[in-house]
């Protein structure tokens, strides 16, 4: 499974614990289930794009398939939160997810994006169930998965700003999303000897 443009890719294919992170398997988790419910392939891109040049002008592989910026195209961040709890073993983050669409007639398709992601990913623990289920068996770029989820909810974003950014991304149409979630991860992935 191809999760991210072939030059990350690259940076990926050893099976290193520091890359093993709970947004990896999110992501691809994510990605799977919008690519299957709305039938085309959606890229992921992490924030590396230096211009916006970078970002409108590059090809990218999804599934061994080449795709051109056209379509719904999702650029993402990890914003890693202050635990909410004494408790240290429980950790929350959040991933922020910019969707760009750049076709004609976009206002389906985004909006089809957008409920696809709050069905998905706003079940609390019925999300983070069926995620951890989906890991099992499954390995990217060698790692294996090493966290268990406890939650998810889904947050959406409307701010001044995201207008001049989708329009300088020469967009047609975008969603800013969070997904906030908890897990906790295996030992193996600790300094814990336990």
């Amino acid at each position: 499974m191809t999760l991210y443009s072939s030059e990350e890719q690259i940076s990926l294919g050893t099976n290193d614990p520091v890359i093993n992170t709970p947004m990896l398997w999110v992501n691809a988790y994510l990605q799977e289930k919008i690519t299957q419910g709305l039938e085309i392939g959606v890229p992921f891109f992490p924030p590396s794009p230096n211009t916006i040049d970078d970002l409108t002008e590059t090809w990218v592989v999804v599934n061994d398939q080449r795709y051109s910026y056209q379509g719904i195209k999702c650029t993402f961040d990890r914003l890693i939160r202050m635990r909410r709890s004494p408790f240290p073993h429980l950790k929350a983050e959040q991933l922020l997810y910019y969707f760009y669409a750049t076709e004609e007639g976009v206002t389906p398709l985004m909006v089809a994006t957008t409920e696809t992601v709050l069905r998905l990913m706003d079940r609390e623990d019925e999300t983070a169930e069926e995620i951890n289920k989906w890991m099992v068996g499954k390995t990217i770029g060698g790692n294996s998965p090493k966290f268990y989820f406890h939650r998810f909810k889904v947050y959406q974003l409307e701010e001044v700003a995201d207008i001049i950014d989708f329009g300088t991304a020469r967009t047609y149409g975008g969603n800013k999303i969070i997904i906030d979630f908890e897990y906790h991860q295996m030992p193996d992935l600790t300094n814990n000897t336990i």
